[in-house]
């Protein structure tokens, strides 16, 4: 019997896959790292430069508020959009022009440690050797009249006395230096905690400026202390600056008025407005029946 012959099926033949996708070849780790540096680094100087810094305390103007070594956060972000500096706010500025000794050019031979402290000052351990910031409170703002002192030695802003001592150096008086000063638009009048180891702006009275700081000169307000984590906290602004009657009319700048008047005026427009219409429809009213019954 002759066998069976059997056929060979025939695979077809598997068509090429039309638009396959093309594996993506990962990264290799020596390239991958540099470029996360790389974008750590822009991201870090972009929030350095536009929204917070950190920033090294070397002295003890500002003591017991800020001790020396101590690292805050300062808010940068506030002045891009026009906000102005507030009475009570610890501010960082710079040196408005002869308010901090001349400091020799710093010694750049050995590039590691140069390169070490740039990384520690970039993060706010350790202070610049170029950047000429200083740190104090905001007391008077454009308009205010600052004086010291008043009968019991206190600080008085547009006659309202302040009660400091919740933040100034215990033991230390409010000003042993007495001034009078109206604050020019554009300017804010500074004081140090420590009142008795700060040359804040009343040591600068017969500068250009007469002691105050110019708002251009203002790099940001201190909200916050990280270092050391014992006093980590909040830096408010102390109650006293929230009393009635420190913000005066003749504070505003000439031809300005506060923006509640204004919204306030608008109302009042439209209620007299509508009043006006109110009384004529009713006049008209009168008149007809009058004319009817005549």
């Amino acid at each position: 019997m002759a066998a069976r012959g059997t056929r060979r099926r025939q695979e077809p033949a598997t068509a090429p896959a039309r638009g396959r996708r093309r594996r993506l070849k990962p990264i290799k780790l020596w390239r991958e790292v540099p470029l996360l540096l790389a974008i750590a680094l822009v991201l870090a100087l972009g929030i350095k430069t536009f929204v917070v810094q950190a920033f090294f305390i070397p002295s003890q103007s500002m003591e017991n508020t800020i001790m020396p070594g101590d690292r805050v956060l300062v808010n940068k972000f506030s002045p891009w959009f026009g906000a102005q500096p507030q009475r009570g706010q610890v501010v960082v500025f710079n040196d408005p022009g002869g308010w901090l000794p001349a400091t020799a050019a710093p010694d750049t031979s050995n590039v590691a440690v140069r390169y070490v402290k740039d990384v520690f000052t970039f993060v706010g351990l350790l202070p610049s050797d170029d950047q000429h910031d200083l740190i104090k409170r905001v007391i008077g703002i454009p308009g205010d009249e600052v004086k010291c002192c008043d009968k019991q030695g206190r600080v008085t802003v547009n006659g309202v006395p302040l009660s400091e001592s919740s933040y100034i150096f215990p033991g230390s008086a409010p000003s042993t230096i007495t001034f009078d000063v109206r604050v020019k638009a554009g300017f804010i009048w500074v004081m140090g905690d420590n009142r008795a180891d700060s040359a804040d702006s009343r040591f600068h009275m017969t500068d250009k400026f007469g002691g105050m700081v110019p708002i251009s000169d203002v790099v940001g307000h201190a909200f916050v202390l990280i270092w050391p984590p014992s006093r980590a906290g909040g830096l408010g602004v102390p109650a006293t600056f929230s009393q009635e009657g420190l913000t005066v009319l003749s504070s505003l700048p000439t031809g300005t008025l506060p923006a509640t008047a204004l919204l306030g005026a608008v109302p009042l427009r439209l209620a007299g407005g509508r009043a006006a219409r109110r009384v004529r429809r009713r006049r008209r009213r009168t008149c007809g029946r009058q004319d009817r019954n005549a």
